[in-house]
């Protein structure tokens, strides 16, 4: 993409602009250490010097221990190990998912409800939120894991993820407690992140999410698991296959760079920058008579949400109607999941009971460490403009 492209790409809840100096460096410097990491060699050693280097990076600035923390193809494998992990069980049990899951949880769910599990979603309030009380009351005594992601990649609702955790912890004292696996994928990189949070099981991250390759993910695992796929026992048999020594270089530079938390000042900066830039963005939005953010409350309840991801519809304008046109203008923007791009379904907006005229109007507005204030207003000005021709 050009620069004047990239300026003007709103969809970075779908992947993200790569870092180039981050891609360049960890290339050349696996070019020159090009070994499998399992080799006994010299040249295998060097190579997994420098994999044992990446994780303890991603583990330093998650703040885990770095025997957590487990390389991965990506999200989608980081959110199916926890939940494929209960197969081995000699005995069927209860999965409970949140209503609002992205289909990396959902549709895995699903199919182990095909094995001969009882599944079940947790429903969410209007706003896009799972509370703890709603979980509390969908557990069983013979539930396995529970999974609600951190930040809705839809909606940017941010789910209250450590009072589930304690919510849990409380309603399974003196109990056999279920596994909590949360899905961080739309929330590394854009909101503070506690992974050590004493309730929290297991977490998912994925690089292409913060400027880093596609392929390589990372899975934080609180205790050991067993590994429901087998291979040649890499990764603590967790995840078998040869290492992606490139992309976990590239991951964990990315999150050293770009995580927010107290260590990295630049990030804290970027997100109230962000914040600022998004209640904007809103205030102008919400001018236009024909728009309806989602859910309606978000004006009133910023704090609850990412400012990096935002859900509205507009009057009278198909949501592939108003991608198009902006397509057309040299703005990138999404419907939203892009992994649910060809479905016509939303279940997320379905489970926030939003009419299904309004769902078919949605579209999102994602945004990155690259969007600027500038662009963001560029883009307020020709959504406004087009929703104009269609309300005339």
């Amino acid at each position: 993409m050009t620069k004047e492209e990239t300026e003007h790409y709103f969809d970075w809840a779908a992947t993200s602009p790569c870092d180039a100096e981050i891609l360049r460096k960890s290339l050349e410097e696996t070019i020159e250490k090009w070994g499998n990491p399992s080799s006994l060699h010299s040249c295998g050693k060097e190579a997994k010097v420098l994999l044992e280097e990446a994780r303890e990076r991603c583990a330093k600035n998650l703040n885990v221990a770095a025997d957590k923390v487990y390389f991965t193809s990506g999200g989608t494998e980081s959110d199916h190990i926890p939940l494929l992990s209960i197969i081995n069980r000699p005995q069927k049990g209860h999965v409970l998912f949140s209503s609002i899951e992205h289909p990396a949880v959902r549709e895995q769910a699903l199919e182990l409800k095909k094995c001969g599990f009882s599944v079940d979603s947790i429903p969410s309030d209007k706003n896009g939120i799972i509370r703890p009380e709603a979980v509390v009351k969908a557990l069983k005594a013979e539930t396995l894991i529970v999974c609600v992601m951190a930040v809705n990649n839809e909606t940017g609702a941010i789910q209250p993820i450590y009072e589930i955790a304690d919510a849990i912890t409380k309603a399974c004292a003196g109990k056999r407690k279920p596994k909590f696996h949360v899905d961080c994928v739309q929330a590394a990189g854009k909101i503070p992140l506690n992974l050590s949070h004493k309730g929290i099981d297991s977490a998912a991250i994925s690089a292409h999410k913060i400027c880093g390759p596609r392929g390589i993910g990372l899975l934080y695992l609180k205790d050991p698991i067993e590994g429901f796929l087998r291979g040649g026992g890499q990764e603590k048999s967790i995840r078998s296959g040869t290492e992606n020594v490139y992309g976990a270089l590239a991951l964990s530079y990315c999150l050293e760079k770009y995580l927010i938390n107290d260590k990295n000042e630049e990030s804290i900066k970027r997100y109230e920058k962000q914040q600022e830039y998004t209640k904007d963005f809103i205030d102008g939005l919400s001018k236009n008579s024909a728009c309806t953010i989602l859910p309606s409350s978000r004006i009133e309840s910023e704090k609850d949400f990412s400012p990096w991801v935002l859900q509205a519809s507009f009057k009278n304008i198909p949501g592939q109607v108003m991608l198009r046109a902006l397509d057309n203008e040299g703005f990138y923007i999404s419907t939203g999941s892009a992994c649910s791009s060809r479905k016509n379904s939303r279940p997320v907006l379905e489970a926030m009971q939003i009419s299904p005229k309004e769902s078919e109007n949605a579209v999102r507005f994602s945004f990155g460490p690259l969007t600027s204030q500038k662009a963001m207003k560029e883009l307020l000005a020709k959504v406004n403009e087009i929703s104009a021709k269609f309300n005339k």
